[in-house]
């Protein structure tokens, strides 16, 4: 009989994974590897704080997300956040304030999240959020950025905050980069890095995976730029098409297969380096990790979703707690409607089901 799935184990060991993977890479970085040698105590605990919860019939995630603006300067090609209208030009309303966004780091930390994502729009014109975020030093906050707003007290703040680690969106070389987020970014974020490395700061790369670039980010050229530039993580991301006429830009199963062996391969030979991919394949994780079973998604208002690719809430962080906000019945409807669990095409699983959301989130 074939053994249970127990998301619990895998999420726990995917974290202890990761936490390795960032001890070896920053070796050689006295400062980074000392904040990353108490960071993989504090995880420990935090485990030890999910598992203990489990046993009393509560599941935490170890990873959240946090959208912590809906502004941004860039029209990127194909962006899920403005086509689902998370990300607009206007000024934002109504969003959660430094002190709110202070009180889910918080309860995140009291509840054993190792890891919360922060992205927007983009997050580095919250300045008071990051500030926030600093002061939690248990928890990681990759910081996913454009990069076009990193100046010298964004670097001092890095340098003085090690659990605070940019995270710089790239889609390949000069070329692809410029044609998806306009011209000049590729330039621009080269430079971030070579500041970042002349000052010690360790850095990740964010990179959307399509049918188109998926060779070229993969490639042995591409990582060994990044990793010379002083990048340690390096974050693969599924493109996810939420527009029509852009489904041909989704990976497919084989592309998937492509990239799985790539991330094999890069992991064995760049062991400078840590390498995640999202969703990555869903099959060896039981299924989708969304609406809470691995992370969730807080947005700017503070609403609740399942992932950023499904834009779908009905409880609000503003007027409940985090502990409830993870409970919640369009949380609990799609664990236990098996929607996690089903078979799709690529990309998103609760996007391509997004019909079947909004009948739970109406039910």
């Amino acid at each position: 009989m074939a053994k249970e799935f127990d998301i619990q184990e895998y999420m726990t060991k995917g974290v202890e994974r990761v936490v390795t993977d960032a001890l070896r890479a920053t070796l050689k970085n006295p400062k980074e590897s000392a904040y990353m040698a108490k960071f993989a105590l504090a995880s420990k605990n935090a485990s030890g704080k999910r598992a203990k919860l489990e046993k009393q019939g509560e599941h935490i995630p170890p990873f959240l997300i946090a959208s912590i603006t809906s502004n941004c300067n860039l029209h990127c090609a194909g962006c899920y956040s403005r086509c689902n209208s998370a990300t607009e030009d206007s000024e934002p309303v109504d969003q959660l304030s430094d002190e709110d966004w202070m009180n889910v780091f918080e309860e995140a930390d009291d509840l054993g999240v190792s890891f919360i994502l922060l992205a927007g729009g983009e997050p580095l014109l919250r300045k008071g959020v990051i500030d926030a975020a600093a002061k939690k030093p248990s928890i990681l906050f990759p910081i996913f950025t454009n990069g076009t707003f990193m100046t010298e007290k964004y670097f001092n703040a890095f340098d003085k905050s090690r659990n605070l680690v940019p995270i710089m969106s790239i889609e390949g070389g000069k070329e692809a980069t410029d044609n998806r987020r306009g011209q000049g970014v590729y330039d621009k974020l080269i430079s971030n890095m070579d500041a970042l490395k002349e000052k010690g700061i360790i850095f990740g790369a964010s990179i959307t995976v399509t049918t188109e670039n998926i060779k070229e980010v993969s490639s042995e050229s591409f990582i060994s730029m990044l990793s010379e530039k002083g990048c340690k993580a390096v974050i693969f991301v599924e493109f996810v098409p939420v527009s029509e006429g852009s489904e041909y830009l989704a990976p497919g199963d084989d592309d998937r297969e492509y990239l799985k062996a790539e991330i094999m391969r890069l992991r064995r030979e760049h062991e400078e380096m840590v390498f995640v991919s999202f969703p990555g394949d869903e099959k060896s994780s039981g299924g989708c990790i969304a609406a809470g079973r691995g992370f969730f998604h807080i947005n700017s208002h503070g609403g609740a979703e399942p992932c950023p690719f499904s834009p779908y809430s009905d409880i609000n962080v503003k007027e409940t707690s985090l502990r409830d906000a993870m409970k919640s019945k369009l949380f609990r409807g799609l664990q236990t409607s098996g929607a996690l669990l089903d078979d799709h095409e690529g990309g998103c699983v609760l996007y391509e089901k997004r019909e079947q959301v909004e009948l739970l989130l109406n039910s």
